[in-house]
C-alpha cells in the first residue's frame, strides 16, 4: 500500500451524519440513551464516512470528527489540567454574523497529555475500520494559549507565560508519542492561528492583552517544533491554517505574509493544509518561503464553505499560478478546510459534500497523474 503524502487529502471532519446528531441529542439533551449505545451509533456511523472516502478514491481517511462536538474543545477538555466552562450570561467568541456557544477553556493545574485520552481510542477505532491510511486530527499547541483567556489561567506558575508555552509543548510532545504508540504513522495539528495573526484586527486584539503579535507567531512556531521535534522518523505531522470555519461563516481575514517564514522554516512540520479559497486569504507569493525538499503545501482552492463546485479549469489556473512561487512536486490539493469544525456543520448538503471529495481527487489526478 502506498503511503503518505499522497496528492489528494483532506483537513479532516465531515457532516454529521442524522444518526449521530439524534444520537447526540438523545445522550446529551434527554439524557434518554447510554454512552455505550451513543457509542454504537458512531461506530456505525464513523464506518459509512469511511467508505465514502474510501469510495471517492482517497487515499487517506479520517473518522469525520464524528465523535466531537468542536474541533478543538473535545480534545483540549480533556487533557490534564484543563476544563471547560458554560457561561451562559457571557457572548460567545463572534465570527462572521454568528456567535459560538458560550464555552470557555480554563487552565486550572498543570497541563498533560493523560494515557487515557479518548483520542487515542478514537484513532485505534479509525484504524480498524478503513483499508487505507488513518488520519486524525487535533488542535495544535498554539490553541490553548490564543482561546485561554488570561483570567482564565489560574496556576501562578503560568503567569509566566514562558512557563505556560514550556508545558504546552511537553504535553503535546507526550501527545505524540502516545499517537505512535497507537499506532498513528500521520497526526495532523490544526494550529489555525498562524492565519489569525495575519489579520490586523486579531493583531490588535493580542496587543491589547500584551503580545506581541509577531512575538507569539514566534513562539507559537517553536511550540509545534519542540512537540514533533522527537517524532520517529516513519511518522508524518501535517498542520492546517484557516480563518474560522463555524456554519460556512469566518472570523478573520488577511494573508500569510507575517507568518510564512515561522510556518515553513521553524515548525519542522512535514505537510502544510492552507486556506485560499477566497481573497481575504491574500496571495500566493508567501508560498515562495518553502524551502526545495520533501515539505508539502496543500493550497485549499476548493471551499467547503458553499456547494458551489470549483471548475477543473479554473482550478488548474490556479496551481498554475502557485507553481510560480514553489515547485509543483511540493503541492498536492486538499479543500480550504474542514466540512463540520462544529457539529452543527457548514451549510451544505452531503451530495455537495461528496462532490467536493470526488473534485478533489480529480483535480489531483488532473495535475499530477495520481491521487
Amino acid at each position: 500500500m502506498p503511503t503518505p503524502p499522497y496528492r489528494a487529502d483532506h483537513v479532516g471532519s465531515l457532516l454529521r451524519p442524522a444518526s449521530v446528531k439524534e444520537a447526540r441529542r438523545k445522550f446529551y439533551e434527554e439524557k434518554s440513551i447510554s454512552a455505550a449505545e451513543l457509542k454504537a451509533v458512531e461506530d456505525e456511523a464513523i464506518k459509512d464516512l469511511v467508505k465514502l472516502q474510501e469510495g471517492v478514491g482517497l487515499k487517506v481517511v479520517t473518522d469525520g470528527e464524528a465523535r466531537r462536538h468542536f474541533w478543538h474543545y473535545d480534545f483540549l477538555g480533556e487533557l490534564d489540567g484543563m476544563e471547560f466552562v458554560t457561561r451562559e450570561a457571557h457572548k460567545g467568541v463572534t465570527f462572521h454574523g454568528v456567535k459560538l456557544p458560550p464555552t470557555f477553556p480554563t487552565i486550572n493545574g498543570k497541563l498533560d497529555f493523560p494515557d487515557n485520552h479518548p483520542h487515542l481510542e478514537h484513532f485505534k477505532y479509525l484504524a480498524s475500520v478503513t483499508k487505507v491510511t488513518p488520519k486524525i486530527s487535533i488542535p495544535g499547541p498554539s490553541v490553548a494559549h490564543y482561546r485561554t483567556a488570561k483570567a482564565d489561567i489560574h496556576p501562578a506558575e503560568y503567569q509566566d507565560v514562558e512557563v505556560l508555552f514550556a508545558d504546552l509543548a511537553r504535553t503535546y510532545a507526550k501527545a505524540v508519542q502516545k499517537f505512535y504508540e497507537a499506532g498513528c504513522r500521520y497526526l495532523q495539528m490544526d494550529d489555525i492561528y498562524f492565519a489569525y495573526l495575519g489579520d490586523e484586527k486579531q493583531r490588535a486584539m493580542k496587543r491589547e492583552e500584551g503580545f506581541d503579535p509577531d512575538w507569539l507567531i514566534q513562539k507559537y512556531a517553536w511550540m509545534m517544533h519542540e512537540a514533533i521535534k522527537d517524532r520517529p522518523k516513519d511518522m508524518l505531522i501535517g498542520m492546517h491554517m484557516c480563518r474560522g470555519n463555524f456554519r460556512s461563516t469566518w472570523a478573520a481575514e488577511g494573508g500569510y505574509d507575517a507568518a510564512a517564514d515561522a510556518i515553513f522554516n521553524h515548525t519542522g512540520v512535514d505537510m502544510f493544509f492552507m486556506e485560499y479559497d477566497t481573497e481575504r486569504a491574500g496571495g500566493l507569493q508567501p508560498l515562495s518561503l518553502l524551502k526545495k525538499g520533501k515539505q508539502r503545501v496543500y493550497p485549499g482552492f476548493i471551499t467547503t464553505k458553499t456547494g458551489e463546485l470549483e471548475s477543473l479549469d479554473s482550478l488548474r489556473r490556479h496551481f498554475d499560478e502557485a507553481s510560480k512561487y514553489v515547485d509543483l512536486n511540493q503541492l498536492g490539493i486538499a479543500p480550504q478546510c474542514g466540512f463540520a469544525s462544529t457539529e452543527e456543520g457548514n451549510s451544505i448538503t452531503e451530495d455537495d459534500q461528496k462532490r467536493k471529495l470526488e473534485l478533489v481527487v480529480k483535480t489531483a489526478e488532473m495535475i499530477w497523474g495520481t491521487a
